[in-house]
């Protein structure tokens, strides 16, 4: 089934700058999928297409079985619930303790507040964070950090999450053990939608590769065979 479909899709923003031209792209529920290029080549508009945080000047993109040409903006919210969002820069509220910083994804929709605790303890669990839910930001090691903002992104079950360049702060270590963590939860049928400029992780690993090159897919790997 096609989680995520575009078909001819083109974005050109108001100073004239086409970031895409004439998309045809289908990802499947439950693909792990990673995004390169060089910058400015449109992976952000991609990404941003996909979240409806821009819409595609032309072409049909239909997420999660919703047409985003025809959502109406006070619908928006009900898409970006099925999407969770991992960044490069982690993006944590830092007067809140890693606890409230997952739990307040789950307060912006309405959870009952006696079933949020249990879903961001199970979250801080799954990244391995349950003894340091009380600490603050500061108080964490980048790694860390992220692991929080993978926590957020998962608490509400999306079926998709889109992570731009996750590891692009850290150390080849722990970017290595946030790249495990991100394969974990894709073994539990979460579809991941990766942004990367991560050689070492491109290169060993056997995920589809989406290469967009100024506005146009150059290259769609959609199986790689790993040579020794």
């Amino acid at each position: 089934m096609h989680l995520i479909f575009f078909q001819n899709v083109s974005k050109i923003y108001p100073n004239g700058v086409h970031a895409l031209q004439n998309v045809d792209l289908q990802i499947n529920n439950g693909e792990f999928v990673l995004i390169i290029g060089e910058s400015g080549a449109g992976k952000s508009t991609f990404n941003k297409l996909i979240t409806r945080e821009e819409k595609a000047t032309s072409g049909e993109i239909i997420v999660n079985n919703i047409n985003l040409s025809t959502l109406k903006e006070r619908k928006i919210h009900l898409l970006r619930r099925s999407i969770g969002m991992v960044f490069q820069e982690f993006r944590l509220i830092s007067k809140m303790t890693v606890y409230e910083n997952v739990s307040f994804a789950q307060e912006s929709i309405g959870v009952q507040r006696d079933l949020i605790r249990n879903n961001v303890h199970q979250a801080l669990e799954s990244v391995g964070l349950s003894s340091k839910a009380n600490r603050f930001p500061h108080e964490l090691s980048g790694g860390e950090q992220q692991r929080v903002a993978i926590a957020r992104a998962i608490v509400n079950d999306p079926k998709i999450i889109l992570a731009d360049e996750p590891t692009g702060n850290l150390d080849m270590k722990t970017a290595s053990e946030i790249m495990n963590l991100f394969e974990e939860i894709n073994k539990k049928g979460t579809t991941i939608i990766m942004t990367t400029h991560n050689k070492e992780f491109i290169e060993r690993t056997t995920k589809r590769i989406i290469l967009i090159d100024n506005g146009s897919i150059l290259r769609d790997l959609k199986e790689k065979v790993l040579t020794s």
